[in-house]
């Protein structure tokens, strides 16, 4: 991983959106992240499906990565594959302890690169929403998203311990900063009260960053 990350220009990258939803007439949060990368759309599909390269920018994950199939990522989310349309579209159930949430992967050409679009619905836990608003699913996404963008530069593997060195650091708390902030903006536009969606934003960024030591 660099030892030097511009946080603005990386987090700039990203595109937000949240909306409400319903998902068998139970009401559910939408958030929707965006990016470009310069890399053709083969690939892309590639490290975001291969079990060879998730650990590389992401997780080691085992199971059956086919559709109707389980999978589970190291000490994270397991779940579903429900759709598989190579090389543009991909959804998982997302499941994590006793919460299913609904995860969608869409690729599409832009010019000499690929636009990803990636949408996680999840049932709305109102206490939850009030403490961390969007920002609690959404800036471990954007992180993703730069390991993604990392990897596919070069091909190569990120050094886990450097990741959470960088974490820590004043630039990665500044990327979690400007993440969480364009978060709450996503939810002030999309009709959330601003001062609630700013106090969200802030104690997600506290999450983020707060060793266990402090």
């Amino acid at each position: 991983m660099p030892t030097v990350i511009d946080p603005a220009a990386i987090a700039g990258l990203v595109t937000r959106e949240v909306r409400d939803s319903t998902r068998d007439g139970v009401p559910t949060k939408v958030a929707v992240a965006r990016r470009t990368y310069a890399a053709e759309r083969a690939d892309l599909w590639d490290a975001l499906t291969s079990a060879d390269r998730l650990p590389r920018w992401f997780l080691p994950v085992t199971g059956d990565l086919t559709v109707g199939g389980r999978y589970q990522l190291e000490g994270n989310a397991g779940g579903v594959v429900e759709r598989c349309a190579a090389p543009e579209e991909f959804a998982v159930t997302w499941e994590f302890g006793d919460t299913v949430s609904w995860l969608t992967v869409h690729l599409t050409p832009a010019g000499d690169g690929t636009t990803l679009e990636l949408v996680h619905e999840a049932p709305v836990d109102p206490d939850f929403w009030t403490q961390y608003g969007p920002g609690a699913a959404g800036v471990g996404w954007d992180l993703s998203l730069m390991g993604l963008g990392l990897h596919l530069a070069n091909g190569a593997s990120l050094d886990p311990a450097e990741v959470e060195a960088w974490s820590t650091s004043a630039e990665g708390v500044e990327f979690v900063r400007l993440a969480s902030t364009s978060w709450a903006d996503a939810a002030i536009a999309a009709g959330e009260d601003a001062d609630q969606a700013r106090a969200a934003g802030e104690r997600t960024l506290a999450f983020y960053t707060t060793t266990p030591e402090s």
